[in-house]
């Protein structure tokens, strides 16, 4: 390996600037909430210049600044952008939030990375959340070191937290997983590392621990990846620094072996992570072809994506901005394509770098880099900016699916006549959130990912755009239809001076089978009711259907035939006739018993096998059907079942809980099925 820890670079007032590629290593960070992500940022940042001892840049703040709403929610709620350079290399940090609920920040993250940092603290088990998140990123195939956090910790153990992610992470390969440094510990505290290849030491690391036994093995994982260096190695030769250095990198490069690293609050292990970061990490030269099949050459036609939208005070919206090939300079006009088919043509002002709650400016951003666009009015996460004369459209990341419903309505007049604009200003910035205007409750509802990004989205509404609203209960969409068959009579006869209003109409109401839809009949005889007017009935009866009764649920599966009726030759129109056939349906309900129907929805839950059991009998509790499991991979499975959508508002909510944050669930709507008594009774007196 290089020399460790003998060249630093950088600092807070200017933004690095690559010309080539290869010159950028871009790394998310990823472990759950509270393990240390912004900790360990701020050790990077500060074992490689870019801030002073306190955590402060040139201009006063921390790399770690926070948001208010990041303070009121006490944890981080957006994807963090923290450039860095060390020994001439830019080292673009992304820092998404840990918590599940913002799942969508940590994929668009992965999207604009080229490595991963996975964070495991060493005061807690490595739980199914953990396991999650290291599943992510080898489904993006991204390339892995893990970073121990906490090793100061007094019951830190890194050879009991070593052997849970040896178990856990390396999966039908034990030797992945292996320490390049160890902790040096006496009386308890870290007092530095020892580089277990060449045997350094790191600190003020006086007795080092023996790393022969883990040094044979990290070397018998290198050799192993690579055919010349494993004859070498069987045949007793003694590899140099450089061929083992060589050989770590290709071993990561090709997703074939996790580096581990201690590290410690007061910033140990942060110089030999950025080391290793620098030596063994890929540029964006090394990542081409992974989703995308284009050159990472900044002459190239210019091929970028949104990878994430945020709200700023000052300068309105901000993109953050991923270049996989071409160069993006400042006052260009570009071609905007999204994944759903829309088009636009945008002028970019200025570049920026962020750092801390700053942006400095960049002149340029080339393949492989990552930079800050002000004002796109119209880029969506996900969306491609490329040259007019040469469009392109890359493959966008995926979305978590919004299911926790939250109903919403404006706070005051002045908020209603904001309300449309706030909300198409969040959904442009937020991904995650999907807005509906139910036409059947007439409810606004906010589907968020969970309890935490509501708050986060509620908040945002008054805190960014000005918006109150408040929140109210969310009504499922029910339907009614007719338990039996009825006849009705509407009867319309007013006179007060001119023309009057004169209807008579008589109609049969019989129920169709689940899905019938709506059947209309004409059997009137001997023209009771005139030909033109027989329309009418029927444009009446489909008003009074989709009004509902005296709780406004829409009547479906109904056949309506009209059976009789009367006509005044001068007080008879097409609005009494609509009017007597409402009043008909009215009154035909009145004669027999009106069901009440519910939603049921497709529901395909994938949990590991040791909640099965657990999420089972949830299921059967909220009057769900079990229709069988499948196996979805090692230690998984997915149960299907047909759910009321009523006992589905808060299953995002409650499914995390049962399963420890491990589970997830899909919805699809499936058909309206009677709701038994008890239930509606229950319903109706919530309601009241």
């Amino acid at each position: 390996m290089s020399e460790r820890g003998t060249s630093r670079a950088g600092a807070g007032g200017r933004a690095p600037v690559v010309e080539r590629p290869e010159q950028v290593r871009n790394v998310v960070l990823v472990g759950v909430s509270g393990v240390g992500k912004s900790t360990l940022a701020e050790s990077l940042a500060l074992a490689a210049g870019a801030v002073t001892r306190a955590g402060r840049v040139e201009d006063g703040t921390t790399v770690s600044d926070y948001e208010e709403i990041e303070h009121q929610q006490q944890r981080s709620v957006r994807l963090a952008l923290l450039p860095l350079e060390w020994r001439g290399v830019k080292i673009n940090l992304l820092d998404p939030p840990g918590y599940a609920d913002f799942a969508g920040e940590l994929n668009a993250a992965v999207r604009a990375a080229d490595a991963a940092v996975f964070l495991v603290s060493a005061t807690e088990p490595v739980t199914g959340p953990v396991l999650v998140l290291w599943q992510a990123c080898a489904d993006a195939r991204l390339p892995r070191a893990i970073a121990v956090t906490r090793m100061d910790a007094a019951r830190a153990d890194f050879a009991e937290v070593l052997a849970a992610c040896q178990e856990t992470f390396a999966g039908d390969r034990p030797d992945s997983v292996q320490p390049l440094d160890l902790p040096v510990r006496t009386e308890g505290h870290v007092h530095g590392t020892v580089d277990v290849l060449s045997g350094a030491t790191h600190g003020e690391a006086a007795a080092p621990p023996d790393t022969a036994p883990a040094r044979e093995q990290l070397v018998e994982a290198i050799a192993g990846e690579d055919d010349t260096l494993l004859e070498r190695y069987l045949d007793g030769e003694n590899l140099d620094s450089g061929s083992l250095a060589a050989g770590l990198r290709g071993a990561v490069l090709h997703d074939a072996l996790h580096p581990v690293l201690p590290t410690t609050q007061d910033g140990t292990g942060a110089v030999e992570l950025l080391d290793l970061i620098v030596d063994s990490f890929p540029s964006p030269a090394d990542r081409t072809g992974r989703g995308d099949p284009l050159p990472c050459d900044p002459k190239a036609p210019l091929a970028a994506q949104v990878i994430h939208n945020t709200g700023d005070p000052y300068v309105g919206r901000l993109s953050l901005v991923r270049v996989f090939a071409g160069t993006l300079h400042p006052d260009t006009l570009l071609h905007v394509s999204g994944p759903q088919g829309g088009e636009s043509e945008e002028r970019i002002s200025a570049l920026t770098s962020p750092f801390g709650k700053h942006q400095r400016p960049v002149p340029e951003a080339i393949a492989g880099d990552l930079v800050c666009v002000a004002k796109l009015t119209a880029a969506r996460a996900g969306d491609t900016l490329s040259d007019p004369s040469a469009p392109q459209l890359l493959e966008p990341w995926s979305l978590p699916d919004p299911l926790l419903p939250i109903a919403v309505e404006a706070h005051s007049k002045a908020d209603d006549d904001k309300l449309a604009q706030g909300l198409a200003k969040l959904t442009a910035h937020d991904a995650a959130v999907r807005v509906e205007q139910n036409p059947d409750t007439h409810q606004i509802v906010l589907w968020c990912t969970g309890e935490a990004h509501a708050a986060v989205v509620l908040q945002q509404l008054g805190s960014l755009y000005g918006v109150r609203v408040d929140q109210v209960p969310y009504r499922v969409a029910l339907r009614e239809t007719f338990a039996g068959t009825a006849t009705g009579h509407g009867r319309l006869v007013k006179q007060s001076g001119g023309h009057g209003q004169y209807a008579l109409c008589e109609l049969l109401v019989e129920p169709l089978p689940a899905g019938g839809g709506f059947e209309f009949v004409d059997k009137v005889v001997g023209g009771a009711v005139p030909r033109h007017f027989v329309p009418s009935v029927e444009k009446g009866v489909r008003a009074q259907l989709a009004h509902g009764l005296s709780d406004g649920h829409p009547l479906v599966d109904i056949r309506v035939t009209l059976v009789d009726g009367k006509a005044h030759s001068v007080d008879s129109s097409d609005a009494s006739f609509q009017t007597a056939a409402g009043l008909a349906l009215r009154d035909a309900a009145a004669q027999t018993t009106v069901q009440l129907l519910e939603p049921v929805a497709d529901v395909g839950v994938l949990i590991p096998d040791e909640y099965q059991g657990a999420v089972f009998s949830d299921l059967s509790m909220r009057r769900g059907r079990v229709l069988g499991t499948e196996a979805a991979g090692p230690g998984r499975s997915l149960l299907r079942a047909e759910v009321p959508e009523l006992e589905l508002t808060r299953y995002a909510v409650d499914l995390r809980s049962l399963s420890h944050g491990t589970g997830s669930f899909t919805r699809t709507p499936l058909r309206y099925e009677p709701m038994p008594a008890a239930v509606a009774a229950h319903l109706a007196r919530t309601q009241e």
